[in-house]
């Protein structure tokens, strides 16, 4: 075909400056080869249909290839009125628009670079997508309080598409209507348009809520349910190019507190350690998990160990240092500075006594593993200082449970294990399971009746303490201590006949319990020689029905 391109001063410059070849050959016909037109064939046949006045049809998929061609064949308004400039540039307006068709005009630009970049197409489409998702998010609290009355389905999304697992605190307001959309995008478009979004000013929880969505589109290793071996696979994208894409997505995170999940930066950390990413990148993650570690599952903190040398099962180290950060932060120890002495933080108790049960249950999770040294286990148990956990039958489950996984300890290193747990702060349930674990060094058990034995009597001194109190009105408010003695004179004229024989009943217990007392202090003495049977102790301090009968409750947990 032969066409009359008078409308390019491109192609008028090149036929005016044509020279043929010097053999003559050709018949006089110009024969021009253009290679490096942008929108290649496609964008030259619109351009030459465009010269003809035949009609073509502008849309957000052709648009920007169009624009591009026509400012390489330099079609502007100086050669005809109305030119292809002119006719595009006027059309890439209604297409910016609007949502999906701004959405579809930056999707192409990325086969016309960089022309496109030069022409300020890119930079177009960007902000103008930024700007229609920062007017959304900005309508989200309002939006809130408005439909406070109105139960939102967070499954569903305005636009009909599911967010799954990705879902965020926006997902309640439906303001990521714009995850899906923007997910396709690649990624350095889709980092220029997190960044541009940022500078509007769009909120923390939105931003992370986009790139968490982002992410689960192109590592198949943060879904649980895949395993490692399928996340490299054929179909998926190559290990060096998924270690650059999660780095990328790291640093692309807000810094603020909780815009990501724990689930999520766990399951990034898993995956950061399976194709080895940089150390920079994964101790950023690290941080991150530590600032909010009690959000974190026990499901997911148990991070399989993926390094070179592999000695345990799981990574204990890679949570010991998760642990630390998470104590140097201010919902550690208040504000990372230690305690006075016999002083209690003065902020909250909520966070770290959550991760104090939570690291419990890690520390029973890895207890069983055989290659797990002492040294290790004792280090992780102890940074959890000792306020954080109201009860300690959870740290004595693990300390048990690794007991009976190492039998070869020593008894100095049982001992040694045995100081991270505080028995006075057993629950009767597993103070009657210690007083006949054989795993416990002798010197333990006998603490542990000790300080059994005294919390009975403590609790039957406050209730003649109660009791006192109740016959005598509104008296003054004694401490048990100094009500015993009153006690013991006044108690039986104090209460109701009927009661008096209870009474006298309990004196007489409350006066067995201070001669068992000074019994245990003999046991205690004479704990440097070989451990006896256990049914004299146990006898003597009069706890072998307590035993038999809390025995039951016991036997179904693996303590």
């Amino acid at each position: 075909m032969s066409f009359y391109l008078h409308k390019s001063g491109v192609l008028q410059r090149m036929i005016s400056e044509y020279q043929p070849a010097s053999d003559g050959g050709g018949g006089g016909m110009c024969t021009l080869q253009l290679d490096d037109i942008p929108g290649g064939a496609k964008a030259f046949e619109l351009a030459a249909k465009f010269c003809y006045d035949v009609k073509i049809e502008l849309n957000a998929l052709n648009v920007v290839c169009l624009r591009c061609a026509a400012e390489y064949l330099r079609m502007t308004d100086d050669y005809a009125e109305g030119n292809l400039i002119t006719q595009a540039e006027s059309f890439l307006a209604d297409v910016l628009s609007n949502w999906k068709d701004s959405i579809k005009a930056l999707e192409t630009c990325e086969g016309v670079l960089p022309t496109a970049e030069d022409l300020h197409l890119v930079s177009r489409c960007i902000t103008a997508l930024a700007s229609k998702a920062c007017a959304s998010d900005a309508a989200a609290p309002l939006l809130l309080v408005r439909n406070a009355s109105v139960v939102i389905d967070k499954d569903a999304l305005w636009n009909g598409i599911r967010s799954g697992d990705t879902a965020s605190s926006t997902t309640a307001s439906g303001m990521d209507w714009w995850y899906d959309d923007v997910s396709f995008l690649s990624l350095p478009m889709f980092k220029r348009l997190i960044q541009a979004m940022e500078a509007k000013g769009m909120r923390a929880e939105s931003i992370a809520g986009a790139i968490m969505f982002y992410a689960g589109r192109f590592l198949p290793g943060l879904k649980r349910n895949t395993s490692f071996s399928n996340a490299l696979s054929v179909s998926a994208p190559s290990e060096g190019d998924q270690r650059y894409f999660l780095e990328e997505i790291v640093a692309l995170l807000p810094t603020k507190k909780g815009v990501a999940s724990t689930k999520f930066l766990l399951g990034m950390l898993r995956t950061a350690m399976l194709l080895h990413a940089s150390p920079l990148c994964r101790e950023n993650l690290e941080r991150r998990i530590g600032v909010q570690l009690e959000d974190a599952s026990l499901d997911d903190l148990l991070v399989p160990n993926l390094g070179y040398h592999v000695e345990t099962l799981y990574d204990v180290d890679c949570v010991q240092r998760i642990l630390d950060y998470f104590m140097s932060s201010t919902d550690g120890i208040g504000t990372g500075v230690p305690l006075p002495q016999g002083g209690t933080p003065t902020t909250t108790l909520s966070p770290i006594t959550m991760v104090a049960k939570l690291m419990d249950g890690y520390l029973a999770e890895v207890a069983p593993d055989t290659n797990l040294k002492l040294p290790k286990f004792q280090a992780l148990a102890a940074v959890v200082p000792d306020y954080a956990r109201p009860v300690d039958d959870g740290i004595y489950r693990a300390i048990d449970i690794y007991l009976k996984s190492h039998p070869w300890l020593s008894e100095s290193e049982r001992e040694q294990l045995c100081r991270l747990m505080n028995c006075q702060k057993l629950s009767l349930e597993a103070c009657t399971h210690a007083a006949q674990n054989e795993r416990l060094p002798l010197r333990v058990v006998v603490q542990v009746l000790f300080f059994e034995q005294l919390r009975l009597r403590t609790s039957i001194t406050g209730w003649f303490f109660v009791s006192n109190n109740a016959a005598g009105g509104d008296g003054a408010r004694l401490h048990p201590a100094s009500a015993q003695a009153e006690v013991d004179t006044d108690a039986e004229d104090d209460v109701p006949e009927g009661g008096k024989e209870t009474i006298t009943d309990v004196k007489a217990r409350v006066s067995e319990l201070e001669k068992e007392c000074k019994s245990m202090k003999q046991e205690i003495r004479r704990l440097g020689k070989p451990r006896r049977s256990w049914s004299l102790l146990t006898r003597k301090c009069g706890f072998g029905a307590k035993v038999q009968q809390a025995q039951p409750a016991m036997s179904g947990k693996d303590v």
